[in-house]
This record gives C-alpha cells, structure tokens and sequence, in this order.
C-alpha cells in the first residue's frame, strides 16, 4: 500500500505541473437506475407498480486534491419525498462521497431513516484493464477502461478523460489517469453519464469534507440496513431506497 500511494503522489505531482491538476469546478451527471433488472424472479410481479426506470443528477465538485460527490435535489422531488402516504418507508438520501486521493481517503456520509452515518476507509485502485476505443463525452474525447467486480457479478465499463485531473470520478470509480465521464454497470443496469462539465473557481462551501454523523465502519452500516429491511419485509409494509 505505501508503494502505490508514493507513486500516487508522484503521478499527482507530475499532472500538477503540466497544468491538468490547476483545474477545479463541478461536473453534473445523470443516472440512470434500471428498477426492473434488480428484482428477483419472485418479484417480478412488483414492476406494473414501479417504474423502470430510476433517473437523478449528481454532481461531482473538484479542485487540485479533493473531491465531493452528492446527489441533486430538485423541488419536484423534496415535494414527492413530503408526501409518504399511509405507507412506512425506507429514506436514503442526502449521500455524499469525499476523496482525497493523495491521501488514500476516502469519507462516505449515509442518510439512513432520517440518521446521517459516517463511513472512513481507504482508497483502493481497481485493476482496470484498458481499451482502444475513443468516445467525446460532453465536449471531451474520452478513453475506455473496463474492471469486473467478481463478488457483485458486474461489469463495469469506464469513458475518462486525460484533459481533466486523474483520480477523479463519480462513486468510487477515481482510480483512472484522468477524470471519468461516463459509466455503464452491466450493460445498462447503472449508467451514469456526465451531462456538463464546468471548469470554475469553487464557491465557498461547494466542497466541504462531511464531519456532521455517526461513525460507523461499513460493515456495521450493511448489518444495520440488512436488519431494517427484513423487518420491513415481515411487516408487509413498503420500502422506499433513494440513493
């Protein structure tokens, strides 16, 4: 691990001086959740009452040595996440994820029923294997990369860019030499696909590391989730996730 975070380093330093890691601002992406792929054949009674597809923005700010990626709130969804109903449901919302990759860190803010969870851990690179191909992705000729997440069963298809920072990426897709604009998880079962990208002075509060939550590590937040669920099985009610 002390190898790979010195050659890190090195490699940031390096991009500093070519003028790559000057840049700072925010990139928007949409993603797109197919609902109906991820039930189970006993479920699959549930899709004439859910839509197929789930579609939010996020929105990634960055600057020389961190990054902050969060989810979009519009009012049409504050309205809607007002309004539950008779029905008890499962809130996750507000998520932010922060990356320092210089320093391998790696900071994940969980809203679980109203509670706001912290989660610290380390970076880890993903052993990616690179592709020929060239695509422009909101204005930037980006790359492919493509990693398999043999524990998930999923693979993961990555476009970055060398024009914007490496290690720069939405979820904990950041460990490609450039910035990654788009991302397709098994063939359209997760795309997330970056909409604009701003390259701008930051404004004050834009990226923040989150302090404010629980500290929990990742496998006590999963137990915690995994038990909250099955009660909510057994009671019959509905399960709402926002991610």
């Amino acid at each position: 691990m002390k190898s790979i975070l010195t050659t890190l380093f090195f490699f940031i330093l390096l991009c500093a001086s070519t003028g790559a890691m000057a840049q700072e601002g925010v990139i928007i992406y949409e993603v797109k959740v197919n609902l109906h792929r991820a039930l189970t054949k006993e479920r699959e009674s549930m899709k004439a009452m859910m839509p197929e597809f789930n579609v939010s923005k996020q929105a990634l700010y960055f600057n020389q040595q961190a990054s902050l990626y969060k989810r979009m709130v519009d009012e049409e969804e504050e309205a809607a996440a007002g309004t539950s109903g008779t029905s008890f449901r499962i809130r996750m919302g507000g998520g932010e994820l922060f990356l320092v990759p210089s320093e391998s860190k790696r900071i994940s803010l969980r809203e679980f029923n109203g509670k706001k969870y912290l989660i610290q851990d380390s970076l880890s690179t993903l052993p990616w294997k690179f592709g020929k191909e060239t695509k422009t992705i909101a204005g930037y000729v980006c790359r492919q990369a493509t990693y398999f997440q043999e524990q998930r069963n999923q693979t993961v298809v990555a476009w970055y860019t060398e024009k914007l920072r490496p290690y720069l990426g939405p979820d904990s897709y950041a460990s490609l030499p450039g910035a990654v604009l788009e991302l397709d998880v098994n063939n359209g079962e997760r795309v997330v696909k970056a909409l604009q990208v701003d390259v701008r002075p930051l404004k004050k509060g834009e990226l923040v590391e989150p302090v404010k939550g629980e500290k929990v590590t990742e496998k006590q937040y999963q137990a915690m989730l995994s038990e909250q669920m099955e009660r909510m099985r057994q009671g019959g009610g509905n399960i709402m996730i926002r991610n």
